[in-house]
């Protein structure tokens, strides 16, 4: 073991100096103490050992502290050093100083430390590996420290992105949150279909659309209907995104026009229960009745232009191209069901299909949001989330950031692409504004570009630092990758996704890994944990 330790002025200081001292001293009323500091380092090879010291050294010489290296009287230090133990110090070990400056140079032993919430989620210390419990969603908000759940993920492909994320909503789910998610790309399947078998199928229900069974919905449905506040907007930003196309707003005039056919449509429906609500009822009650309501109101064409609007949504009607899509017989059975999965990668470049489903799944978590008091709900939107940047959805993708607030639960939206971030205005003002805390994987893909996501998302140079040092020094014999975490602009630290062999094949969205693991589960009976557990130890004892 080896003790050093930093002197803040040079052995032997002349007159002048202690004159200076002492007159500093009783100019600025400063109160003087006697110091010490050390940093104690060890190791089982003379050579480690060797180059530590010398790192140590010209770390605290850069700090203008003058290194002394002791080596003998490491003992009496450590004892002397116990609180209680003082009288024991060696004078020569210690300094004159003020104590604004002592203050500065002393730095608690510490790290990491869990988090005294009872929910969270399991991370690791990116040093040593030490097992850490943090909690990035209740415990900010009781402290002060954020003002809401919601979170913003961004992280280049390969970064790990979909590692943690998958490891972050397993173990929410587990502790009781209900979990909705929007992806592109199958990276939740093995997790999803991981909770299906361990449920007996009542939970880890994954949607994808097909040709031969596409997803279908009814946004005009409610069991009890109760048509609230939320509902009724759901439904007039789903019009207005099928009606309005290239980003292309509605004026005032429009708007309103189409809250009173919706809420006039709405009262019909509850006086008459023969109506079956769905988008063709409604179709024919604009083109009946509401023509009428305008016609009797006098409302002129450039005002609302009925015509237009029944022919750009003459296809979503009975015997239209998308008459299967808002006309739906059978209820997604959202409400019960935990962990949901709506794969819609089939149709992800698809101009019609890709938003308006997208809107109707986000309009579904709302009302789950609505209906379970006092139980956590977290929606998370992946690559999807461009399917709402349009102008008409800002205003309703704030109201779902600003609402899921009250309802206990957080929206969470993911993204790989910086140019996405940096050139939308929707996602600045209505996600990144309204995410308090922020996630960040791996940023040296873009690190001649850091200044823009800097400004972008408010960081400090401290952050940017932690940020920029991610993966940059990982241990090689460990299987983690690093992600940085920042809470209210006020909290930031990095921290190790880490995770046994038996996680990391749940996970992992290397086609030729899922596809070991998913031949292997055919052959077991689709008993998936059969197969991981197999490969796993595969793979443990190829290690040894």
């Amino acid at each position: 073991r080896t003790v050093l330790r930093g002197e803040s002025s040079r052995k032997g200081a002349d007159l002048l100096d202690i004159e200076e001292y002492l007159n500093e001293a009783h100019s600025q009323g400063l109160k003087s103490v006697r110091a010490h500091f050390n940093v104690m380092a060890w190791s089982d090879d003379a050579e480690e050992l060797k180059r530590i010291k010398n790192d140590v050294g010209s770390q605290m010489a850069s700090m203008g502290c003058v290194p002394r290296h002791n080596t003998t009287d490491c003992p009496t230090l450590f004892w002397a050093g116990i609180p209680g133990n003082a009288a024991d110090f060696p004078a020569e070990e210690s300094f004159h100083t003020f104590i604004e400056q002592a203050v500065c140079l002393f730095a608690g032993e510490t790290n990491y430390k869990d988090s005294p919430s009872a929910f969270g989620i399991r991370m690791a210390d990116r040093i040593s590996g030490k097992p850490l419990h943090i909690d990035i969603s209740d415990l900010p908000m009781k402290r002060g420290v954020t003002t809401n759940r919601n979170k913003f993920v961004l992280g280049p492909s390969g970064s790990g992105k979909s590692f943690f994320m998958n490891h972050l909503v397993r173990q929410y789910y587990e502790q009781g949150s209900h979990v909705v998610l929007v992806d592109t790309g199958n990276s939740y399947q093995g997790l999803c279909e991981m909770i299906h078998r361990k449920t007996k199928g009542k939970d880890g229900v994954y949607y994808t659309y097909t040709e031969d069974n596409p997803i279908s919905f009814n946004p005009f449905y409610t069991e009890d209907k109760v048509y609230d506040i939320e509902k009724r907007e759901s439904i007039k930003t789903l019009l207005l995104t099928l009606w309005k196309k290239d980003n292309e707003p509605a004026t005032r005039a429009e708007e309103v026009a189409l809250s009173n056919a919706v809420s006039q449509y709405i009262g019909r429906i509850k006086e008459d229960n023969s109506i079956v609500p769905c988008f063709n009822t409604f179709y024919e009650f604009i083109d009946t009745d509401y023509r009428k309501v305008l016609e009797d109101k006098k409302v002129r064409e450039k005002d609302f232009d009925i015509a237009s609007f029944l022919n750009v949504l003459e296809p979503y009607y009975k015997g239209g191209e998308y008459n299967y899509l808002l006309n739906s017989d059978k209820e997604l059975d959202l409400l019960h069901k935990r962990f949901i999965v709506f794969e819609i990668d089939q149709i992800k470049e698809h101009a019609i299909l890709f938003p308006v489903t997208t809107i109707i799944i986000m309009e579904l978590f709302i009302n789950k949001m609505r209906r379970l008091q006092g139980i956590r709900k977290m929606i998370i939107i992946e690559e999807a989330w461009k399917a709402i940047a349009s102008a008409n959805m800002a205003s309703y993708v704030k109201y779902l950031y600003k609402t899921v607030r009250k309802y206990f639960g957080e929206a969470i939206v993911v993204t790989q692409e910086v140019d996405d971030i940096i050139s939308s205005p929707i996602v600045k003002e209505s996600i990144i504004n309204n995410s308090d805390c922020k996630i960040l994987l791996d940023q040296r893909k873009f690190m001649n570009r850091f200044d823009q996501i800097q400004g972008l998302l408010g960081l400090t140079e401290k952050e940017k630092s932690q940020i920029l040092s991610i993966n940059q020094s990982n241990d090689s014999s460990r299987r983690y990758k690093e992600v940085w975490i920042g809470l209210g602009g006020t909290q930031s630290a990095v921290y190790a996704t880490e995770v046994s062999i038996h996680e990391y094949l749940a996970y992992t969205t290397e086609e030729t890994e899922k596809m070991e693991v998913r031949e292997l589960a055919g052959k077991l009976g689709s008993d998936m944990e059969a197969a991981i557990r197999q490969i796993a130890e595969k793979r443990m004892d190829e290690e040894k």
